[in-house]
């Protein structure tokens, strides 16, 4: 395998990965227009709902916690968590 094709194959993977990672939202800093687009099953009032209890508790210590605002249970978790970080706080 030459060099350049081994240089070419991690530059490839590197974006692969950076693209990944760039479909996550960020529970903690994201508004609610950006929840209720990126969060399937919650629409414009939860995410809004999402965003008040945000405010009033404290960010999020983790994704789980979005169990704790009224209207998202396990199942919208669930089909979500790999779309969802908490990033640092």
């Amino acid at each position: 395998m030459s060099a350049t094709f081994r240089l070419l194959f991690a530059a490839l993977l590197l974006a692969i990965s950076q693209l990944a990672m760039a479909d996550t939202v960020d529970i903690n800093s994201a508004d609610a227009q950006t929840l209720a687009a990126a969060i399937s099953g919650v629409g414009q009032a939860r995410a809004e709902a999402i965003v008040a209890y945000r405010e009033q508790h404290g960010p999020f210590q983790s994704v789980d916690e979005l169990m704790q605002v009224s209207g998202v249970g396990p199942a919208t978790l669930e089909r979500n968590r790999d779309k969802l970080s908490v990033g640092s706080h």
